[in-house]
């Protein structure tokens, strides 16, 4: 096959949503379409619990949320299609944010009865500002829940996006029939068994048939028809161009946890969604069909297998092809490297691949040469853009609770803040180290993680900060910086990077700050 055509069958998307719409459902269901897995929930952890194939640290097991971000691919009708799922809590948007610059487009699911939530309205925001192709699916209409018009108005007033329905539903909850399929004119009935596969289908291409009451009824029938005629006045018609721009928003309904409306949800994504998109760095835009390689390191997960301290690096390929043992250029390090295991995913079942095209996402075996961010090249010299850290929200002083495991300790935190699961300060004034985090429950998962997987043990003091800004001085040789350091050293401290941060202990001592020292520059995130 051509390279270009590797290329035109390649679809990348990210799974959003707020924690309970049914995504790792969804994600499930999709790669029972895609023959990746056989029975549903069916993927048994240790035997003894189920859990969903997309959630694989134990922790996400006994919480049952997803807190990392898993890479899932499968084939499905000669399309190859790399699943991102993302964490819905928002303890851990980060990382979803770092995500959505690895995709080419997004599935946001909603959950009928709560509507639009307010995790999903910061997702969607990120995407609209990236101009990312969405497509809404809304959830369990198995259960009761809004009307769907009252829905779409939600999603248009509070996402701020313009909807077209692609399928509709018939009743809701108890009532709840099936869905008129308006991409394809067809019903599926719902029968309401999750172990059948696939619904029943039946094309109706006219509305007016008799056929349709005597499938569902002549109220439901009448009801349909009515509505549909409402659907094709006020919504406008499905533009493909439209949606690919980040300007119209298709919707389907349907059921995840009974596999019901998934496949038309399948079927209409792999014929509208794009294919790898161009991307910019900051010296040029780059294209997919380019013939040198590019990619960048969106993510980093340490202890893929607790048995062996490894670390994968997530890469998104951009342009070209990636070969396996193949040196590239680390443009951050200067330096070439070679892989020779370089791993495809399916959750946590990896296997090695010998070439991958764009869109793909390759896993690469890390002893810590990379940091999120990075690009690898065939030997330009480029960066990728919009990778950033932001201002955490929650900030503790961290201490060794067993003197004995000091060396494990400062590995584990390492990897773990190169990872991106929080950030690490050390005080100027005592060297103290300061973890910050978005969320309150990434100290938790921190602490798990490094009893667990580094066999050391951690203790949390709060400290009282409002915010962590980073410092940009005009001068750093002039006066009021000499000035500001000394005045602030004890709330002064130096990231990974080691790049100066200021702790303001209140919104009113950041203020004062700024209009004390007019020349030097407080970012609330570390791109500046």
């Amino acid at each position: 096959m051509k390279f270009t055509d590797e290329i035109k069958r390649r679809r990348t998307f990210g799974i959003i949503s707020h924690p309970d719409a049914g995504k790792t459902t969804l994600t499930e269901k999709l790669l029972l379409f895609g023959g990746a897995i056989h029975e549903a929930g069916a993927v048994k952890s240790n035997k003894i619990k189920k859990g969903a194939t997309s959630d694989f640290m134990e922790i996400e097991r006994q919480r049952g949320i997803s807190v990392a971000t898993s890479v899932l691919a499968f084939e499905y009708n000669g399309v190859k299609i790399n699943i991102l799922d993302t964490p819905g809590h928002k303890d851990f948007a980060e990382d979803t944010f770092r995500t959505l610059t690895a995709v080419d487009s997004v599935i946001v699911v909603i959950d009928v009865a709560k509507g639009v939530e307010e995790q999903t309205e910061k997702l969607v925001e990120v995407c609209r500002m990236r101009n990312i192709p969405m497509i809404v699916f809304v959830n369990k209409l198995d259960r009761e829940g809004k009307d769907a018009f009252e829905l779409l108005d939600e999603i248009e007033q509070k996402l701020k996006l313009s909807v077209t329905p692609l399928s509709f539903p018939i009743g809701m909850g108890y009532d709840f029939k099936g869905i008129y399929n308006i991409w394809e004119k067809n019903v599926n009935l719902f029968t309401g068994d999750s172990r059948k596969d696939i619904e029943d289908t039946v094309e109706i291409s006219d509305l007016a048939s008799e056929e349709l009451d005597k499938l569902i009824g002549e109220k439901a029938a009448d009801n349909l028809r009515d509505e549909l005629e409402l659907v094709h006045g006020v919504y406008p018609e499905f533009d493909k161009t439209a949606y690919l721009e980040g300007d119209l928003q298709p919707v389907f309904f349907g059921s995840a946890l009974n596999n019901f409306g998934v496949r038309e949800l399948l079927d209409c994504f792999v014929s509208i969604a794009p294919t790898p998109r161009p991307k910019d760095s900051e010296t040029r835009t780059v294209k997919p069909d380019e013939k040198e390689f590019t990619g960048f390191v969106f993510k980093i997960h340490a202890n893929m297998d607790p048995k062996h301290r490894d670390r994968l690096a997530f890469i998104k390929i951009v342009s070209g092809v990636f070969e396996r043992n193949k040196p590239y250029l680390h443009v951050r390090h200067g330096k070439n490297l070679k892989f020779s295991s370089p791993n495809a995913f399916f959750a946590e079942k990896k296997e090695v691949v010998d070439i991958s095209y764009p869109g793909d996402i390759v896993g690469l075996h890390d002893t810590g040469n990379f940091k999120i961010g990075d690009t690898l090249t065939e030997g330009e010299v480029l960066n990728y853009r919009g990778i950033p850290s932001f201002s955490p929200e929650h900030f503790r002083y961290i201490n060794n609770a067993d003197p004995m495991k000091s060396k494990q300790l400062e590995k584990g935190v390492d990897q773990l803040m190169d990872e991106g699961v929080a950030q690490l300060f050390t005080l100027e004034m005592n060297n103290r180290k300061v973890i910050g985090t978005v969320g309150a429950l990434q100290f938790e998962v921190i602490q798990y993680r490094l009893e667990h997987e580094y066999g050391a043990k951690c203790t949390y003091e709060n400290l009282n900060v409002y915010k962590a800004t980073w410092v940009e001085a005009k001068d750093p040789k002039s006066e009021e910086f000499k000035d500001f350091k000394r005045v602030k050293a004890k709330f002064l401290a130096k990231d990974k990077r080691g790049q100066l941060v200021f702790f303001a202990d209140s919104q009113f001592s950041l203020q004062m700050t700024q209009q004390k020292y007019p020349s030097i520059k407080f970012h609330s995130t570390s791109e500046f």
